[in-house]
């Protein structure tokens, strides 16, 4: 039976998203190494699923693994999540960037080539633009990434885009996708960071939830509607849709159209997100502004009209359903995955 391989499927997007395939009839293996996440995710998929698949602890660098996974299971496609994430702390570790991300995938690609698996669906990310011009991304922007993890994600996007010039046979699509929050709607997955959080909506729940004493705003001086970095949130459920519609329309990826935004096509201001959280959760969060983070850009959202013509996907959900799914998973796991 042919399968799909999901590349980090224990992280935040990937258990949403294997949750959505199985819940539509695909069968999936997965391979994460833990680094950021726990195996108590993939018992909550199959509860949710009501459905078993496979999983192996290891790490896309080791070839042996990826070796015995193809040479194991009949797999049809791969949507790669497998990566470190953090725009800031990626300036700080450029070379676990450019391994774990570059060397990894690389790694992956080869092994899929000597399967003669041809078909990928790559999580890749909004920071390859950089600070644009103009705020509303289109794809065919001049990327000119400025965080380290953004400069991995367009070298990758460009090896593959190069494989599919030298190979059209292959099928690829690149994901650049905004900013994911929310949780799944029953609230036993979300999003659990190891650390102290990056991103901004784990670190507002661990506020509201007594974890941490105040919300950390990184810059009040960008030329916003209030001066604090404004983004386009997408719901976590949205962007698990929007890798089923790549996987589905793989055969309409051709050249010059593999890469494809996934957003709402609307910014929210930080202080706007917080009102919006304090609205869904009743919670009065205190903040402080501290100084800008390096990699961070003023604005950005999508041109979403690409996603919409290529794959037939738009996002369903408005920022409070994404702030409301956010809290219930903070709510019902206190203390994220493994202490509940």
């Amino acid at each position: 039976m042919t399968k799909i391989l999901v590349t980090g499927g224990a992280g935040f997007i990937g258990s949403h998203t294997i949750l959505k395939l199985l819940n539509e009839d695909y069968d999936v293996v997965t391979i994460d190494n833990l680094s950021n996440s726990s195996y108590e995710v993939i018992n909550r998929i199959k509860f949710l699923a009501n459905k078993n698949f496979d999983f192996i602890k290891g790490d896309i660098i080791d070839k042996s693994i990826l070796k015995s996974i193809f040479s194991k299971f009949n797999i049809e496609a791969v949507i790669h999540f497998a990566g470190l994430k953090s725009s800031s702390d990626s300036n700080n570790n450029p070379i676990s960037y450019f391994e774990n991300n570059v060397v990894g995938s690389i790694n992956l690609l080869k092994e899929m080539a000597n399967f003669g698996i041809k078909k990928i669906v790559f999580s890749s990310s909004a920071t390859v633009y950089g600070e644009p011009s103009t705020k509303k991304c289109k794809e065919t922007f001049e990327l000119s990434p400025i965080s380290v993890y953004g400069k991995t994600k367009l070298l990758i996007e460009n090896i593959l885009l190069d494989i599919k010039f030298a190979q059209p046979e292959w099928r690829i699509f690149n994901l650049r996708y905004f900013n994911p929050i929310g949780a799944h709607p029953s609230g036993i997955i979300g999003e659990d960071p190891r650390n102290v959080p990056s991103n901004l909506i784990p670190f507002l729940t661990q506020v509201a939830i007594g974890k941490r004493e105040q919300l950390l705003v990184f810059g009040d001086t960008y030329d916003t509607s209030d001066g604090t970095g404004k983004r386009d949130y997408i719901h976590v459920e949205d962007l698990a849709s929007g890798h089923i519609a790549a996987l589905r329309n793989l055969e309409k990826a051709e050249k010059n159209n593999i890469n494809v935004n996934l957003g709402t096509g609307q910014s929210y201001s930080v202080l706007e997100v917080l009102r919006a959280f304090e609205q869904c959760s009743g919670k009065n969060i205190p903040y402080k502004i501290v100084g800008k983070r390096l990699g961070d850009v003023g604005e950005l959202y999508a041109d979403t009209s690409l996603a919409k013509r290529i794959l037939g996907w738009e996002a369903k959900f408005d920022i409070l359903q994404m702030c409301n799914d956010a809290w219930r998973w903070q709510k019902m796991n206190p203390e994220g995955y493994d202490k509940t």
